[in-house]
């Protein structure tokens, strides 16, 4: 890790830390109701689950409409494992719990992502949304997880502290996989896939990563989901819940790490915001979307990350080149422009195209062209 990569990490962490003192201290010297506190910890849960979904459909580009069922399933075995032990409040046995819920979600990512991930568009989008009702079925159809009745009995262990700093250690892994070469390969798939497996990029592979990465967070979001409401049921994961979560990473912007946070908070804390117009609630709240999108159409922050000149003021100067999906003094440049030119996998690929045509320049079009032309 260069010197620099080293700073922008203590810088995050400083200032991440600062963030959790202010909402510490306005929490705990009552300045804030304990609701809004509630509010700021479920705000912290759907970020973890938005960010985790932007993984899969911004950095990758394929459209989950599934994320609520791998929440589902990390939020049942987390409550199962607690409530298995006699003292299910005992914070080491939640956190046990999440990275277990947390692997079973990725598993089921890769088993549903081996078939899935080949297909493309909305058809990966119904296999996905498939997965969410039979996980659904699945659950009421079980006696250990309540059958048709609410899993009741889980304790209240998730408090904001914990699912602040999970939502950054989320963040922080998610970012530096953006950064490192895997990242750059599997947004050369997004771009075109064709041309990055001409490459010798390893698409599948590289899919099967996303798309588990982001099922396990979606099930430690969920395994904190349990333990913050304390009664599970079936319909809390059902297809408007991953609507919600599509509408989050939407609105923030899609491949913005940081657009997620804020519009995952944004939506949590709208409809109580909106509570005392309780006849008009549903209007505003839709309106506020539809304009949004009509004057944001690429979302809040688009590609980039809300901290990339607040840091580069900071380091005094224009900012560290990353990915556009870089939380510290990103480039706002496009995503192709980011991958180093000598590794572009488009590059690879009409080098390779060319010299089978038998050109040394041109794009395959233009030298698929310039054959068919000598041949005539």
């Amino acid at each position: 890790m260069t010197k620099s990569k080293f700073l922008s990490y203590v810088v995050n962490l400083i200032a991440a830390a600062a963030v959790f003192l202010a909402f510490h201290l306005l929490f705990s010297g009552g300045v804030v109701s304990r609701s809004y506190r509630d509010l700021f910890t479920l705000g912290c849960i759907y970020s973890i689950a938005a960010v985790s979904l932007n993984l899969s459909t911004g950095l990758l580009g394929e459209l989950c409409l599934g994320h609520a069922g791998f929440m589902s399933v990390g939020a049942y075995t987390s409550a199962l494992i607690t409530i298995s032990f006699d003292k299910p409040g005992d914070m080491p046995i939640l956190l046990l719990s999440l990275v277990i819920g947390g692997l079973l979600a990725a598993l089921s990512g890769i088993i549903v992502g081996i078939p899935a991930l080949r297909l493309r568009g909305d058809y990966l989008a119904i296999t996905t949304l498939a997965f969410g009702e039979i996980v659904k079925v699945i659950v009421r159809a079980l006696k250990i997880t309540g059958g048709g009745q609410p899993m009741t009995g889980i304790s209240l262990t998730t408090n904001y502290t914990l699912s602040y700093w999970i939502l950054i250690i989320t963040i922080i892994i998610i970012y530096t996989l953006i950064r490192s070469r895997h990242g750059r390969a599997i947004l050369s798939i997004r771009e075109d896939d064709i041309a990055a497996e001409a490459s010798g990029v390893a698409v599948t592979r590289y899919k099967l990563l996303a798309f588990s990465l982001s099922a396990f967070f979606a099930g430690v979001a969920g395994g904190l989901y349990a333990h913050y409401q304390g009664v599970l049921e079936p319909q809390f994961f059902d297809y408007n819940q991953s609507i919600n979560f599509m509408v989050m990473v939407v609105l923030g912007g899609i491949g913005s790490l940081t657009g997620s946070v804020i519009s995952a908070f944004f939506l949590t804390l709208l409809p109580e915001i909106l509570r005392g117009l309780a006849v008009y609630r549903t209007l505003i709240y839709s309106v506020v979307l539809v304009l949004l999108m009509l004057y944001r159409p690429e979302g809040l922050l688009g590609q980039k990350e809300l901290s990339q000149r607040l840091f580069a003021r900071l380091l005094g100067r224009n900012g560290l080149r990353t990915s556009p999906q870089s939380g510290v003094g990103g480039s706002s440049a496009s995503p192709q422009e980011n991958i180093p030119v000598s590794g572009t996998a488009e590059r690879k690929a009409d080098s390779a195209v060319s010299d089978r045509l038998g050109t040394s320049t041109g794009a395959p079009e233009e030298a698929l062209e310039r054959k068919w032309k000598g041949r005539r």
